[in-house]
């Protein structure tokens, strides 16, 4: 990647333009120059409809999340449940299929929570069934993500940590498994941006990026961590992949997240002289 072109931004619609109807945002959404978008649980909405809008509007989907179980029941996952093994492979099934059908070339598979004595037993399901569906995602054509959630928001969520995620994925040691690496999560839990993406970016194995400021989750123009740095840090790292958009606009309201959005025309501008 040439340092000087810009980074590629993809607008998360489950978080992004929520006073829209779902279906609706994408239109905001490109409207305000995104040219990706990612989304939760996009099965919950005529696929027909998506696909339009898609279309009609040259987005591409970058990125979505298997069906994690009974979200209203607390779950947020299956793939380290215990008994869980034949509900979390159709749910995998089910999401390659449908994003061969959305030309989205990445699917995230929630972990699942637990209690921390079960630990060991649910890291070892984890493990086991992420490489089925890696297998499953090789036939698909596709990628398969996981993602180290803060215990914060999420409290015992199965995987944390960036050293755990890479270390999973080496283990598995399969292209169509990659990392999700979320800034926001990242920072509260370990911190050390720069560090983790010097460290993590040059060994292929992180296949999308997500950011939102620290510690309100709002646009990353605020808080503890300061994204231009970050920015021209990817570019001096030559990232190539997606940069998901998934932070909560601090304007609430009709135009709340479109008026939040200097720091994307900035960051989108090409940077002459950028590391």
């Amino acid at each position: 990647m040439n340092p000087t072109s810009p980074l590629k931004f993809a607008a998360n619609l489950s978080w992004l333009y929520t006073e829209l109807p779902f279906l609706d945002r994408f239109q905001a959404a490109a409207r305000d120059g995104f040219q990706g978008v990612e989304c939760l649980f996009p099965h919950e909405h005529p696929e027909s409809e998506i696909r339009a809008r898609l279309r009609d509007l040259g987005l591409a989907l970058v990125l979505f999340n298997a069906a994690p179980g009974d979200w209203a029941a607390g779950e947020r996952g299956l793939a380290s449940l215990d008994g869980r093994e034949a509900d979390f492979q159709a749910s995998v099934l089910k999401a390659l299929d449908l994003a061969r059908r959305l030309a989205c070339p990445r699917v995230h598979l929630m972990a699942g929570l637990c209690a921390l004595d079960d630990r060991p037993r649910a890291l070892a399901t984890y493990e086991q069934r992420l490489a089925w569906a890696a297998d499953q995602a090789a036939s698909a054509g596709l990628v398969v993500m996981i993602e180290p959630i803060n215990p914060r928001d999420m409290p015992g969520y199965l995987l944390n940590r960036q050293a755990d995620a890479q270390a999973l994925v080496q283990r598995i040691g399969s292209p169509h498994l990659q990392v999700q690496l979320d800034l926001y999560h990242c920072q509260i839990v370990e911190g050390d941006i720069t560090q983790q993406l010097r460290q993590a970016l040059p060994t292929g194995r992180v296949g999308h990026l997500q950011i939102a400021a620290v510690p309100d989750r709002g646009e990353p123009d605020a808080g503890e961590l300061h994204y231009p740095h970050v920015f021209a840090e990817l570019r001096a790292l030559r990232w190539e992949g997606w940069i998901g958009c998934e932070y909560r606009p601090r304007q609430r309201g009709p135009g709340g997240t479109s008026a939040g959005l200097n720091w994307l025309r900035d960051a989108t501008a090409s940077k002459e002289g950028s590391p």
